[in-house]
């Protein structure tokens, strides 16, 4: 009689893996139906039979892999982007507004001077610095070490020296940022080559200092995903120590844990939030405790803030009502109040109720939104309805708004309205310094634009959420490849309302792993 082997055969995993094996790469010119009408004019997507060169684990050929493609793409944009800000590096800003004209304002020259960094003083001990404190370190490590080479060698352009270096950095950080949303999506690598190709990059990349926090923050996905909590929560508190927009991303991990509430994702997420708490106590506490006014000189800039350009506040106050009127009755009213504590209140009030939305939706959804569709939905909320919208803030958006829906066709009209934007507010700036180039509508018109694609890239995140088939990186992987101890969690089960609830359009329920 024959023995039974002990072997076992493997069984695959339950979920839907919409026939596609690990070593295959998703093809945007069949996946994407915009970018698969572009591919016409090339003869349209390879076909099914055709003969492919060799593919490594990422597809491609032997060298020229996409991760590679992407990655030399994203140095591309990166060095077009320095030529494009070059006519500013000098600092010779002149009465002829030579960084409004070409335009090439970044904050990095302009705050060289404004936060004493060419005079040698050291940010928080010497100078009030207007950013959180590892922004504050960040430019003081960079700026110091220029200004005491220019004392020793007379004659050169340190403003000029101080620029490219940060260019450098900044840009490596912008590579960093790439290559976590590569490894992110190891099955969809040409995702990332909508950051690597992004007309906002292009434009935005050295603006600020804002590619600290978004790298870092990309580097707390990457480890959130991988399930580490300890090193998420570091990257995470870090993040918040660069910038304030991060701490939203704490959000999206709450309400995801408030869905699955096992004591598996309840305990990472609390690992996660406590470490990057004393993280971000680390870090802050030497400036708190021995420079305690000029750390608080973020907050109090803050909050006594007004209307910013391009916000929907300033879009209302300056609304064009035919002939020289311009401004919406309640906006009027707003601008007319003492100080700055109405406006407060009422963006704060805003936002608060928009991420109460996003609770219920990420509560009541059919299925289980995935964690970098949560992040954008809160983000792109605080900056719709904030009353400060800086030009670079587009850079906060864009890894997530590529992890959340990476769809070409939206996404490109979403950077053209942004291109509009910067383009319009350089002609503002002109305006706002007695060189009228065009009437105040037209940057109205150039803001409304960028509002609306970002309230319709919102609202298609929400449509791929209530209903999940439609979602493309759930038809390449079967669950959530950025929801770490969230990727097939099953739901809680006061969730539950009855035994059939499960995904839409008839799927079935996630398999516990």
């Amino acid at each position: 009689m024959p023995t039974m082997s002990t072997n076992t055969v493997a069984q695959p995993d339950p979920r839907p893996t919409n026939g596609r094996p690990d070593d295959l790469v998703d093809e945007p010119a069949r996946s994407d139906r915009f970018v698969r009408g572009l591919s016409e004019a090339i003869g349209g997507p390879l076909g099914e039979h055709a003969v492919r060169p060799p593919r490594s684990r990422f597809g491609g050929g032997r060298f020229w892999t996409p991760v590679r493609i992407v990655l030399a793409l994203t140095c591309l944009m990166l060095s077009l982007h320095w030529v494009q800000k070059s006519p500013c590096r000098d600092g010779a800003w002149g009465q002829d507004l030579p960084q409004y004209k070409h335009f090439c304002y970044t904050d990095v020259l302009a705050l060289y001077y404004a936060e004493g960094l060419a005079e040698g003083k050291v940010p928080y001990a010497g100078h009030a610095v207007e950013y959180p404190v590892l922004t504050g370190v960040f430019m003081g490590a960079l700026g110091l070490p220029v200004h005491a080479f220019a004392a020793d060698s007379p004659g050169i352009n340190q403003a000029q020296r101080f620029y490219d270096l940060n260019a450098l950095v900044l840009g490596a950080l912008a590579v960093a940022t790439v290559a976590m949303i590569l490894a992110l999506r190891r099955r969809r690598p040409w995702d990332a080559a909508m950051f690597a190709l992004s007309p906002a990059l292009f434009v935005s990349a050295t603006v600020n200092w804002d590619l600290l926090a978004v790298a870092l923050s990309a580097f707390f996905l990457y480890f959130w995903a991988r399930k580490r909590p300890v090193l998420a929560g570091l990257m995470l508190g870090l993040a918040t120590a660069a910038k304030f927009y991060p701490l939203l991303l704490a959000g999206a991990l709450i309400a995801l844990a408030l869905r699955t509430a096992r004591r598996r994702e309840v305990s990472a997420v609390l690992t996660t939030l406590g470490v990057a708490a004393g993280t971000w106590v680390a870090v802050n506490a030497p400036v708190a405790l021995l420079y305690p006014s000029s750390w608080r000189e973020f907050f109090r800039l803050n909050s006594e803030r007004g209307v910013d350009w391009g916000t929907i506040w300033y879009i209302g106050e300056h609304f064009p009502l035919g002939g020289d009127r311009y401004g919406l009755p309640p906006f009027q009213w707003l601008d007319h109040q003492p100080g700055h504590g109405t406006l407060n209140t009422l963006y704060l009030l805003l936002f608060v109720l928009a991420c109460v939305g996003i609770l219920l939706l990420v509560l009541r959804a059919p299925r289980r939104p995935r964690l970098a569709q949560v992040a954008f939905l809160i983000v792109a909320a605080f900056l719709v309805t904030g009353k400060v919208w800086s030009q670079q803030y587009v850079l906060w958006l864009l890894p997530l708004a590529i992890l959340a829906r990476p769809r070409w066709g939206a996404f490109l009209a979403w950077q053209f309205a942004e291109v509009a934007y910067f383009v319009s507010f350089y002609g503002e700036l002109m305006n706002a310094s007695g060189r009228n180039v065009f009437p105040e509508w037209v940057f109205v018109l150039a803001s409304v634009l960028r509002l609306g694609t970002v309230c319709a890239l919102i609202w298609l995140v929400v449509r791929d959420i209530l209903r999940a088939a439609d979602d493309v990186v759930r038809q390449t992987y079967p669950d959530d490849p950025d929801g770490g101890v969230f990727d097939g969690a099953p739901d809680a089960d006061w969730l539950r309302l009855s035994p059939e609830r499960g995904w839409i359009d008839g799927e079935a329920a996630p398999a516990t792993r």
